[in-house]
């Protein structure tokens, strides 16, 4: 779709969606944003020119669907797939993205760190995925080196993600905010520094004395994301890794740095959202979002989980879930998804499923909460279809169709059941669906019951 529309944008020096917003231009992204919205394009023109939304939408991803992640759209899920040294491959990632893009995730991130090559691993993901991709490419520079974290350049870093730009990323997670000067506020922390990018660049730090590479060079990433239109999605490198450690010295001092660098990459027409933190308790996550607002100039939300609880692995997309719901509410943009397995191992494409799922209810949930227009309707629809016993109406509106036959089918499969006033739950006879309340019983009651009020009056 976007070929022809990106045709005319190669060789131009700064191709952002910002830089064209800016200039009171509006592409074809944003009016297929529009759309996808039911929302005015000149509102999506101003969000993306203010900073308050982006669109990630690299000139070299011409199979890209538009989206936008921001404030006045829809709340957002992003699923994380990639392979790993010990378990994975293309053929596996792939089967990953096609899980997360059919059970709706609005982009996905590639963290592969090994399983084959990863520029191939990359193309494959990009040339299949309707959906924007991100990834982080620290992972890639390090494995560049044989993984020697003191060996990395400056350049090496440059190198990469020049290479992930023109392979066609769409955003990238880039670590630019952990300085040498935080690195003694993590000493009271219980699991330290938790970002795997942000602990390769605090080992480059002690190893040289030196400040983040990636701070230091951050024009000349700049410069980079210009060229091909790839969104910044600054790294949290010192996000809580548990409850005990959110809303700490260490986690609002980047966030500070991060606002900063968004204010910078703003000045050159570059899109930004931010990530945040990864453990909250329920009671600090709206302090949270409220901080990165303000911090950060209301720039896109991003937010890993947030998780509420430490207590329950294997089930993390529900104790992160719950997190993640309120901090939509609250204003978040983006939701990062969270599978059964974090902590634990590499998920699977039923692990992509599960997780997926857990945060389309969670990020459904807040949009009602925030009263967007329509957010509601489907669950009308759906509540419709229950009380009518009209269980394909149902399981056509569910957010996961195969889950919900599935459950229905395990104790009453036949066809015949699919019209029948009653599931396994209550069987046929003390269904509470089945009281349906006569209109013209409810007026002759009304009047018995003005006539009872009338009488002790």
């Amino acid at each position: 779709m976007r070929k022809d529309w990106v045709a005319k944008r190669h060789g131009q020096a700064n191709v952002s969606q910002m830089h064209y917003a800016r200039q009171g231009i509006i592409t074809e992204e944003m009016d297929y944003v529009a759309q996808r919205e039911s929302l005015p394009v000149d509102l999506i023109r101003d969000e993306v020119a203010r900073g308050r939304m982006i669109i990630p939408a690299n000139i070299c991803h011409e199979n890209l669907e538009p989206m936008a992640i921001g404030i006045a759209a829809k709340c957002k899920v992003n699923a994380n797939i990639g392979a790993s040294p010990n378990s994975s491959g293309i053929e596996e990632e792939l089967a990953k993205l096609q899980q997360a893009v059919k059970y709706g995730a609005d982009t996905v991130m590639d963290l592969s760190t090994g399983g084959g090559n990863l520029d191939d691993i990359r193309t494959a993901i990009i040339q299949s995925s309707p959906v924007p991709i991100g990834t982080v490419p620290i992972y890639q520079a390090l494995e560049s080196v044989h993984g020697n974290v003191e060996n990395l350049t400056p350049e090496d870093f440059l190198h990469v993600i020049e290479k992930h730009a023109q392979q066609g990323v769409d955003y990238m997670t880039i670590h630019a905010g952990i300085l040498i000067e935080h690195l003694p506020l993590v000493r009271h922390r219980i699991t330290g520094i938790v970002s795997r990018g942000g602990g390769i660049l605090a080992r480059w730090m002690l190893h040289h004395h030196r400040q983040n590479p990636l701070y230091t060079h951050f024009d000349d990433i700049i410069e980079i994301f210009k060229k091909y239109d790839v969104s910044f999605s600054l790294g949290d490198s010192l996000r809580p890794g548990c409850t005990h450690d959110a809303s700490d010295d260490a986690q609002l001092a980047e966030l500070k740095t991060l606002g900063q660098l968004t204010r910078r990459a703003w000045e050159h027409d570059v899109q930004v959202m931010v990530e945040g933190p990864g453990h909250v308790p329920m009671d600090q996550i709206e302090f949270n979002v409220r901080k990165q607002m303000e911090e950060c100039s209301e720039a896109p939300f991003y937010v890993l989980g947030p998780l509420v609880t430490d207590i329950a692995p294997g089930y993390d997309h529900i104790t992160s879930a719950i997190g993640a719901a309120m901090a939509g509410w609250y204003g978040t943009a983006m939701l990062c998804y969270v599978t059964p397995k974090e902590h634990l191992g590499l998920p699977n494409a039923e692990d992509v499923r599960n997780g997926l799922i857990a945060y389309k209810i969670a990020a459904h949930a807040a949009d009602i909460a925030r009263h967007r227009p329509g957010a509601r309707d489907r669950d009308d629809e759906l509540s419709k279809a229950r009380y009518a016993f009209d269980w394909n109406r149902q399981f056509e509106l569910a957010l996961d169709p195969d889950r919900a036959r599935e459950y229905h089918d395990e104790t009453l499969p036949a066809d015949i059941y699919k019209s029948a006033e009653f599931c396994s739950m209550c069987g046929p006879k003390f269904c509470p669906m089945q009281t349906k309340v006569d209109a013209d019983a409810l007026t002759e009651l009304e009047k018995y019951l003005a006539k009872e009020t009338e009488t002790v009056g």
